[in-house]
């Protein structure tokens, strides 16, 4: 009887959480849409104001947001960049997690392993300023540098992530290969690469948000650029006098859309890789 009663109030207590939780996520992107379709008229001082829906749903916000922003041609900057770091990213990063995680009884290999992720902790304020000559030095002060910048910056916890996944194949897969007669790189490829698929959804997710949300790498290395991803253009909203909420809004819930989808697409796996990667 004790047992049921402790369980009936963990329930409850769980349903109160998600409840919380749940509110939390609701009531800002409720704020966002109604925002987003309001005219500037309707935008007034009081609670009850902020929080009425429109008096007409109008498109008008969004196609002004579109024009200011360039929608189109950052979009396709924004895509370009996320693409191509979540691709290099899931190549370059499950290769040094493999290599690392296999080989994390070797001292070296194991302070390489440490020094990798200890890049988490170094914040990117104190590294910006270097950066941003170095890239312009290079030629590099362009979206290829910060395709760049974003693989190494997301590196340690990418690592990190791989090298704990590997912790749930057995050894026996790549014994067995290579009594076939498969090399190291085969039987990466052709068995341990696939095997990582949850995991690949997971860095993938993880980077994309990363990089489709991030402003300040942009905003550092490409500035005074034609080259704007979205974030970027977006600052097109805020003035020294204020900001215009309702394009802002508009041009947000725009941005949104193919980075939900993505992550749609890809939440099957993403669970299965946060759990399992976790495991040391």
């Amino acid at each position: 009887m004790k047992n049921t009663t402790s369980a009936v109030k963990a329930n409850k207590t769980v349903m109160v959480l998600l409840i919380l939780g749940l509110s939390t996520i609701i009531f800002p992107l409720y704020m966002t849409v109604i925002i987003a379709f309001k005219q500037p008229s309707e935008m007034t001082n009081s609670i009850s104001g902020l929080l009425s829906l429109p008096k007409t749903w109008s498109l008008d916000n969004f196609r002004e947001a579109m024009e200011v922003t360039d929608f189109w041609n950052s979009l396709r900057n924004s895509l370009l960049i996320s693409v191509s770091t979540v691709v290099l990213s899931i190549i370059i990063h499950s290769l040094m997690g493999y290599t690392l995680g296999r080989n994390k009884k070797s001292k070296f290999y194991n302070f390489v392993y440490l020094f990798i992720v200890s890049g988490m902790f170094v914040p990117f304020a104190i590294l910006m300023m270097p950066l941003a000559k170095q890239t312009a030095e290079l030629g590099l002060a362009n979206w290829v540098g910060v395709i760049l910048l974003y693989v190494v910056f997301y590196m340690p916890m990418n690592v990190m992530l791989y090298s704990g996944y590997l912790v749930n194949i057995p050894l026996a897969l790549e014994e067995a290969a290579r009594v076939d007669g498969a090399s190291t790189w085969r039987t990466y490829w052709k068995i341990i690469f696939p095997i990582m698929k949850p995991m690949h959804a997971t860095v993938a997710v993880i980077t994309a948000l990363a990089v489709w949300n991030d402003v300040m790498t942009p905003l550092v290395i490409m500035a005074g650029s034609s080259q704007n991803t979205l974030p970027l253009a977006q600052l097109n909203f805020q003035s020294q006098f204020g900001t215009n909420y309702n394009l802002a809004f508009a041009s947000y819930l725009l941005s949104l859309i193919p980075i939900l989808v993505f992550y749609l697409i890809c939440q099957k796996q993403i669970l299965n890789g946060v759990v399992n990667g976790a495991v040391k």
